[in-house]
């Protein structure tokens, strides 16, 4: 089977979906890898790498998708993508099919078998290969630095001649893989730190990282389907809003993260609350790509407004490429593993992982989520 890896074209995307250490496996396996010219050197993986690993090396990205069993890439693909790929064939990615509705009619109309790495259930076996939380640790990581690069503060307690130093404080919004490593980064940077999330049995895991877990005085749990958050009731929604501007109008930092599958990130910050902070405190919107959850925030933009630096950044695993391609490669290697093998794709539809990931095949959409949400959009 052949395996063709695309160079990224997304502005400002970095990431290489697989890094010459696990083509090296994938051929030792009986897979044939080709890669397109380039593919890695944003990441920091070189040609040389990948031909000495028993890549193909291919210039044109329509030669290499043109006679490939599958097309593996980080982003969701483009239109033209689609196009160059061959009726029949494979496409592994980040797809976002809950919001990219055309790109999975195209799919499905180019006849490609298309797996949605986002959509890989949350399960102890899909560990290994679970993309969205080996990103959201970079995105988590890489947060707090952006944020202790943009606060007028030290993090950290110091004992000076001139005096004590208080630690900032820090408070994460959503307790998910990117905001107990916003936690546990923060912490290491000596912050003060605190966390809320709707779901109260993370509080554990938020103390074990040594951040005080913030709790709403309502009996209602916002565990979801898969181990993500789901929407809440109006009531309680109310008391969360006063809890957490109480809480916000101390924090130096704050560090939202908290996203709802298949939609908009619901807004948890709003202007109001941004003018009770103290000027010169942050805002870094894990969020924002998905509208964020700061109601000032401006997805790509760094702003100021009413003091408060607002940062809303989008793709936060690109700009700690290498690691993010090297996880982000294994993520995609076991996934291999366990859905193909040098003769194809197994294709079984028993199979939890399978069932879960495969978006389009044979002319249709076969996931049941986004064939909900498709025609609950009516072909809009």
């Amino acid at each position: 089977m052949k395996i063709a890896v695309l160079k990224e074209t997304v502005e400002g995307e970095a990431r290489v979906a697989l890094v010459p250490d696990s083509v090296k496996r994938l051929v030792k396996k009986g897979f044939v890898v080709a890669v397109q010219s380039g593919a890695g050197d944003a990441a920091g993986f070189v040609d040389q790498e990948y031909e000495k690993a028993g890549a193909i090396m291919v210039s044109s990205a329509s030669s290499l998708c043109g006679d490939a069993d599958a097309v593996i890439k980080v982003q969701p693909p483009t239109a033209e993508e689609v196009e160059c790929c061959r009726s029949g064939a494979v496409l592994i990615s980040i797809l976002q099919p809950y919001l990219r509705h055309d790109t999975v009619r195209q799919l499905a109309a180019r006849r490609l078998s298309a797996f949605a790495l986002d959509t890989i259930p949350r399960i102890t076996l899909a560990q290994s290969m679970d993309v969205l939380s080996s990103m959201s640790t970079i995105a988590g990581y890489k947060s707090v630095l952006m944020a202790a690069n943009s606060l007028n503060k030290f993090f950290p307690m110091l004992m000076t001649a001139a005096g004590t130093v208080r630690p900032a404080k820090v408070l994460v919004i959503g307790a998910g893989v990117a905001g107990l490593m916003a936690c546990a980064t923060a912490k290491r940077m000596g912050a003060v730190v605190e966390a809320f999330d709707v779901r109260p049995v993370v509080k554990e895991q938020v103390q074990s990282v040594g951040a005080k877990f913030v709790e709403v005085p309502v009996e209602e749990s916002g565990e979801g389907q898969g181990g993500y958050a789901r929407e809440m009731s109006d009531e309680y929604k109310r008391k969360q809003g006063e809890l957490i501007a109480a809480h916000i109008a101390k924090a130096d930092v704050v560090i939202p993260t908290a996203l709802i599958p298949g939609r908009r990130a619901p807004i948890l910050i709003t202007e109001e609350m941004v003018r009770s902070m103290a000027p010169g405190s942050v805002v870094v919107d894990v969020a924002a790509e998905l509208g964020g959850n700061c109601a000032l925030t401006e997805p790509g933009q760094t702003v100021v407004r009413h003091g408060v630096v607002i940062v809303g950044p989008n793709n936060l695993p690109s700009t700690v490429p290498y690691h993010a391609s090297q996880m982000f490669s294994k993520n995609i290697e076991k996934f291999l593993f366990h859905v193909a093998d040098n003769n194809g794709f197994k294709m079984n539809m028993e199979d939890e992982i399978t069932r879960g990931a495969l978006i389009t095949r044979d002319g249709e959409v076969v996931h049941e989520m986004t064939l909900k949400i498709l025609n609950e959009a009516g072909g809009k």
